[in-house]
């Protein structure tokens, strides 16, 4: 009995202490700012398609990456990245500028322990993950692929 009453008291606590979300308002946030990020990725594209007219598409499309990784790197190093997500939840994980936040956050993080055993081993220890499963993923895909189309 002891225990039961322990675990209604701290389910109590948690209740009191967890923020109250509102649901509508964060999806309607998560959606307009993950779009508004993928519509700059597209008027960055557009913008060097028109202005270097002999650029191949998928050459514009790289430079567009390129961009689209700087510009989040820049804005987690000077801390407007951080508000971002706040703000827009899920939004702001669009997969290139949110790829790019995860790596550059704990870089910063870690940067006061050196460079080799704080930023170099920290970045990677978000983003290490997700590469290794975009990987043997993308293999698995490609070998399905393989055998069966």
């Amino acid at each position: 009995m002891h225990y039961q009453e322990r675990n209604k008291r701290y389910n109590e606590y948690l209740e009191a202490k967890i923020p109250k979300t509102h649901e509508f308002g964060s999806l309607f946030n998560s959606f307009w700012v993950g779009g508004l990020i993928c519509c700059l990725g597209q008027a960055i594209n557009d913008t060097l398609l028109s202005i270097f007219p002999t650029l191949a598409e998928a050459t514009a499309w790289g430079y567009t990456l390129v961009i689209l990784i700087f510009l989040g790197s820049f804005l987690t190093a000077i801390g407007v990245y951080d508000r971002i997500g706040k703000f827009a939840g899920g939004g702001s994980i669009v997969p290139i500028t949110g790829f790019s936040n995860s790596i550059t956050s704990p870089a910063l993080d870690f940067k006061a322990e050196g460079i080799v055993f704080g930023m170099c081993v920290k970045m990677f220890s978000i983003a290490g993950p997700v590469i290794v499963i975009g990987f043997v993923a993308s293999t698995a895909v490609g070998l399905l692929y393989l055998l069966f189309v």
